[in-house]
């Protein structure tokens, strides 16, 4: 070891002697300081401005354009600067025959010169800590966890970068084909990740080989044992390879055994890299404050019921455009979508089944391939794609395993239990297209428990649910390529009629805007299952008072005669509904709504409510006291304009559009909501946008069924709040910062290597 410091002792005073070294740690220096200067002061001007900074550890180190993420992206083009001349100078200047015949092995060389750039990477890291100090001070509550992995990674990364430009070093006596060199090896480490990867035999080698974005997950803050050993792994490979190069210059063997060796090492290599890719084998350790980088505790809680087998097969239509991203070229990526869910349970099989079949592009590709069949279609599509025809099953063939036509032949995973439970898992129709953590865990949840299911009444002239491309019908409940319906949400959903009991399994039942009463077999149909402490949605409208106050009068509750209006800059009956204090009580949804969305309600009444029946009443959205009054006499509010009449009893005041009931029935806490406007669910308001109105219906829609469903679905992904919401540098002491890390501290890097310099000089 001793023979090792010697040797990286003189390698480091050449090294510090020369100008390189210094005019690489000055540019470093300057470089980073810069992109942290720039992000660093845009946070301190955001909270003078008073908008707020939210999560500044995460944002100002691991972001895009984080001080971390911009080092990985520049630092290949320091390191073969740096390690160009250490092998290198010793061959072109002959000193080389002298360390052949000293009493040092080949290994303590390598070593010796590494542990010299090792060293010189603590340099650099050094900078980055100046950096961190600093925020020590100046970030409440700074993430240390994540900061600190992230120097690991970028640490790791500079000691990988080194070991590569030894090995090119050892090549030549040239340093400036050695700096080429090691840029053409750490190209290819690149862009081998992308290469071959519709291979099966040869897809996991060069994903695994692939250098980019290897600290990617370290610099955000997740520790991963994979990607961990990658660095050991490849520094250990190329320093054996440094070794080999050195022996082979001392020793005449060979070519077949000097290649041997090096085959060798490099099949060891990738069988490490092989087991340490093994999801049963790895580790991992998220050390960010805020857990951002694993699941939340209500989707780990359904992975740890999740037990037995579990199989995620992938239905891959080549006719349908959502293809990409289950073919071969695209798999790893694909599976890397379930990472986290890997990480619970190592053991999830993943398969993909490849066919063709018509699906809702049909009329698409005849105009791309007019006259072509669809068997001649497909031959041109692997054509341009590279890939073979014979892989995907004809329709006829793919039948017999699955019938997908329900699922209109969509791109679609089927997961599976060992012990039969089934489900679906959709791709849906916007700009993020797979489905996030909560349509996941929703999923998962369905295998391992009963989730609610949503019973709707049909009939009285109430909307079908089932009809499609109507603005006015509920889509909302059962859409399969609307992410947040509630079918892909969790929901179980149904149509049903009260010619017969409601189904034991109904948990939710939902009546929107009745246009004829319902009959007394009807109405008792209804009561036993209120009786028996089902929840209930009920929505009424305007003009259907008299046909749906019987429904909600056991509730105490009334749908109020005439109907709201509103004075504002839209149609009077367009009344937005805010969202009460009260409901935040109820859960975090509604919480999260309270002073920042609203809800708009056209053609809605109001409600009124007797709390004497048994029921614990909360109101949901009142309207503002100022501008809204109930209007009894005008009913066109395109061509008549509605005023207040005092002395026909309106009254300008808030008024209650939306209210929430519950009790206790037996060890059940029944919950009922009763609406003012059924059009407030429809799917026109909810994807409508207007003018100064922020309104969220949909929030209000996944609000009221995660009450209403006792909190179950929509899964729950909060994470714990980020703390480091605020800088404590003013704009003023800002402009110091920038003088001190852009001007100072490179200042004195430059007069630290003059003095060394003329000191050199002076000796």
């Amino acid at each position: 070891m001793r023979k090792i410091y010697r040797i990286a002792r003189t390698e480091l005073q050449t090294l510090f002697y020369s100008p390189i070294a210094w005019l690489i740690l000055i540019v470093f220096t300057f470089q980073t300081c810069m992109v942290f200067v720039q992000e660093m002061e845009g946070y301190v001007r955001s909270q003078a401005l008073g908008y707020g900074v939210y999560s500044v550890t995460s944002r100002l180190y691991a972001s895009w354009t984080g001080v971390f993420s911009n080092v990985q992206n520049y630092l290949y083009l320091y390191m073969p600067l740096l390690t160009m001349g250490l092998m290198s100078r010793e061959l072109s200047s002959g000193s080389i025959k002298l360390l052949y015949s000293s009493p040092v092995t080949s290994w303590q060389i390598i070593f010796g010169k590494y542990l010299a750039m090792v060293i010189y990477g603590l340099v650099l890291i050094g900078i980055l800590c100046v950096m961190i100090i600093f925020n020590l001070f100046t970030i409440e509550n700074m993430d240390y966890g994540l900061v600190f992995t992230g120097l690991l990674g970028i640490y790791l990364l500079i000691c990988a970068y080194a070991a590569i430009g030894l090995f090119m070093s050892c090549l030549t006596s040239y340093q400036v084909v050695a700096a080429i060199g090691t840029l053409a090896l750490l190209a290819a480490l690149n862009f081998v990740g992308g290469m071959w990867q519709g291979i099966d035999l040869i897809r996991d080698i060069t994903y695994w080989l692939s250098i980019s974005g290897r600290a990617d997950e370290l610099i955000a803050g997740l520790i991963c044992s994979e990607d961990v050993l990658y660095f050991v792994i490849v520094i250990a490979v190329f320093l054996g390879f440094s070794i080999l190069k050195l022996q082979s210059g001392k020793q005449r063997t060979t070519w077949y055994m000097t290649l041997s060796k090096y085959v060798g090492v490099f099949l060891i290599a990738i069988f490490l890299g092989y087991l340490s890719s093994r999801p049963a084998l790895k580790f991992f350790h998220d050390s960010t404050a805020t857990k951002i980088k694993t699941l939340t505790k209500s989707s780990q809680d359904i992975m740890n019921k999740m037990t037995g087998d579990l199989t995620i097969t992938t239905y891959v239509n080549l006719l349908e455009d959502n293809c990409w991203s289950g073919l071969p070229v695209s798999r790893n990526g694909d599976i890397g979508r379930f990472a986290q869910y890997i990480r619970f349970k190592p053991d999830i099989k993943m398969k993909y089944v490849y066919y063709y079949d018509r699906t809702y592009n049909h009329a698409a590709l005849q105009q791309r391939y007019p006259g072509l069949s669809d068997e001649e279609i497909v031959e041109k599509l692997c054509e341009t794609m590279n890939l073979n025809p014979k892989m995907f099953m004809k329709p006829e063939e793919f039948h017999k395993i699955i019938d997908l036509s329900d699922e209109y032949n969509r791109f679609i995973r089927v997961l599976e239990r060992g012990s039969g439970e089934k489900t679906f898992l959709r791709v849906y129709e916007d700009n993020q297209k797979h489905p996030h953590e909560r349509e996941i865990s929703a999923a998962m949840k369905r295998l391992v428990m009963d989730l609610p299911k949503v019973g709707f009444v049909q009939g009285h002239g109430m909307r079908d649910i089932w009809k499609t491309g109507d603005l006015d019908y509920y889509n909302f409940a059962h859409n399969k390529i609307f992410r947040y319906s509630l079918l892909n949400q969790g929901f179980d959903v149904t149509a049903l009629t009260l010619d017969q009991d409601v189904p034991e399994d109904v948990n939710v039942l939902v009546i929107a805007e009745m246009k004829t009463p319902f009959s007394d077999e009807e109405l008792e149909r209804l009561n036993r299952y209120v009786e028996r402490g089902g929840n209930l949605l009920i929505a009424g409208d305007a003009e259907r008072q008299e046909v749906m106050n019987p429904v909600v009068a056991p509730f105490g509750v009334k749908f109020l005669p005439g109907r709201l209006v509103q004075s504002g800059e839209h149609v009077a009956n367009l009344i937005v509904g805010n969202v009460t204090r009260e409901s935040c009580d109820l859960n975090y949804m509604f919480r999260d709504m309270f002073h920042v969305y609203t809800v708009t309600m056209p053609d809605a009444v109001a409600l009124e409510c007797d709390t004497t029946k048994g029921f614990t009443a909360t109101p949901l959205l009142v309207t503002k006291n100022k501008g809204s009054w109930i209007e009894y006499k005008t009913t066109d509010f395109v061509d008549d304009k509605a005023e207040l009449n005092p002395e026909d009893g309106e009254v300008e005041q808030a008024n209650l559009t939306a209210l929430a009931l519950n009790r206790k029935v037996g060890d059940k806490d029944q919950k009922i909501i009763i609406l003012g406007d059924a059009d407030c669910i429809s799917n026109g308001e909810i994807s409508r946008q207007r003018s100064n109105i922020i309104a969220s219906n949909y929030s209000f829609i996944n609000a009221m069924f995660f009450w209403l469903s006792d909190n179950e679905v929509p899964i729950d992904v909060r994470r714990q709040p980020a703390k480091d919401n605020a800088v404590h540098v003013s704009m003023d002491g800002m402009s110091v910062v920038k003088v001190g890390f852009l001007g100072v501290l490179p200042i004195l890097l430059l007069l630290c290597s003059v003095f060394i310099w003329v000191r050199r000089r002076g000796k």
